[in-house]
């Protein structure tokens, strides 16, 4: 009982140095942050028993097992670089000259007045992440006339903190209805109307995340003389080109039309989803100039910019985009899985739908097949959307989005009956 009682009393002083190291850390203020709203999904999913769950959190695409999915050209890329045998030397700052000149072509178009004559600027970024704050960035920097940038009601959730985090003022207007599970293109039309002049305004080039609702081409236009009007600075985020509709051309159709309008807009664009390049970190950013002495002056201070964050960009991805971009068999090849890629999506919101009715749900499910892209805002509430993780096992963020990669033919006909049962 002594000895018991010493150790009690030496205990006790370590117990209270301790306990004053602590307070006296340079972090004891640091307070500990929120989980990631998707990466608490996907940890939830994976500590999941049941046999039948899903996981329709994750923003990455699955073939129709489920599994992830390696693009064939992907493999045959990868294949021509390791017979090469080649370095692995620091790139320039601002990314490799092949892929940043094929981005742009494939972004602008080889026919674009604006590619031809060299008025543009693309640099080499860590995925589109990193191509957006690249962009975010030099906005801060060199735009002088606003510091507020209009997001989409709803918007990606990581524009907010990208751009409020490199200094600029994150404003809003609305976009998306919730009774309707659409565009709410008269309110967009509205508040954009009242935008201050030469403030910046974010726009999804297509496959809008995470609603999936994109406006038609002709509400392109009308947005497009409502953006000229008020003198806003554009900012595209393409992350999807290709993989929304399966069409290169038809993705990238509002970015080209607003260039060809005179409106010089800078946009980042990602290799992500369309090649299945996530863990590569391709991406790219461009500025479309006046003329070609402004772009190589906007050049170098892009490159002033990277400098100081990373110096120079990752190699290998941009080595597998640029070979599959200027190789021709490889390019149609791509063509062709990419726009597989996409069918197979499309053919899930078709086949959900159908499922549901099959179900005997009243509901209208329209909206699912006509949003686009990967994600799928489902309408479901809350409260739907906990009883389908606790009685199903199927989950997705609070906000009823699903990532339609995550569902398969073997799966779909579960997540309609798990849908009518919550939603009936």
């Amino acid at each position: 009982m002594a000895l018991l009682h010493t150790r009690r009393l030496l205990a006790a002083p370590r117990l209270a140095a301790a306990t004053a190291a602590r307070a006296s850390s340079w972090w004891s203020h640091v307070e500990m942050g929120p989980p990631d709203p998707i990466l608490g999904v996907t940890e939830a999913f994976k500590r999941d028993t049941n046999s039948k769950k899903m996981n329709l959190g994750v923003g990455a695409y699955r073939d129709d097992n489920g599994k992830p999915y390696v693009l064939n050209c992907v493999r045959k890329a990868e294949a021509m670089i390791a017979s090469k045998k080649m370095d692995k030397e620091y790139l320039p700052i601002g990314g490799l000259a092949d892929f940043t000149r094929a981005s742009a072509e494939l972004a602008l178009g080889e026919n674009s007045e604006a590619f031809k004559s060299g008025r543009y600027v693309t640099v080499q970024g860590i995925s589109g992440t990193g191509s957006l704050r690249i962009g975010a960035n030099f906005l801060q920097r060199f735009f002088k006339s606003s510091r507020d940038v209009y997001l989409p009601k709803p918007s990606w959730g990581n524009h907010t903190p990208i751009f409020r985090d490199a200094g600029l003022q994150l404003q809003a207007y609305r976009y998306y209805d919730p009774k309707t599970c659409s565009l709410d293109f008269s309110g967009a039309m509205d508040d954009i109307s009242k935008i201050p002049e030469k403030s910046i305004i974010l726009l999804h080039a297509c496959a809008h995340n995470p609603t999936g609702v994109d406006p038609r081409q002709e509400q392109w236009k009308e947005l497009a003389a409502m953006v000229k009007k008020r003198n806003l600075l554009v900012y595209f985020d393409m992350a999807y080109q290709g993989f929304a509709s399966g069409d290169i051309n038809r993705d990238a159709w509002a970015v080209r039309y607003f260039i060809e309008q005179g409106i010089n807009v800078v946009l980042s664009q990602s290799y992500a989803k369309n090649m299945g390049l996530y863990g590569e970190r391709a991406g790219a950013f461009t500025v479309i100039c006046s003329d070609a002495e402004e772009a190589k002056r906007v050049e170098s201070q892009l490159k002033i910019l990277i400098r100081p964050m990373y110096s120079n960009p990752p190699l290998n991805g941009a080595r597998i985009a640029s070979i599959i971009l200027n190789t021709p068999d490889l390019r149609k090849e791509w063509l062709v899985e990419v726009k597989g890629m996409a069918d197979r999506i499309i053919s899930m919101r078709t086949q959900l739908v159908s499922n549901l009715k099959k179900e005997g749900s009243s509901h209208n499910w329209q909206h699912i097949t006509d949003q686009i892209g990967m994600f799928c805002f489902t309408g479901l509430k809350p409260e739907q959307v906990e009883r389908l993780t606790k009685e199903f096992s199927i989950y997705m963020t609070k906000d009823g989005r699903i990532s339609v990669a995550g569902v398969t033919s073997g799966n779909v006909g579960y997540l309609a009956h798990a849908i009518h049962q919550v939603t009936k």
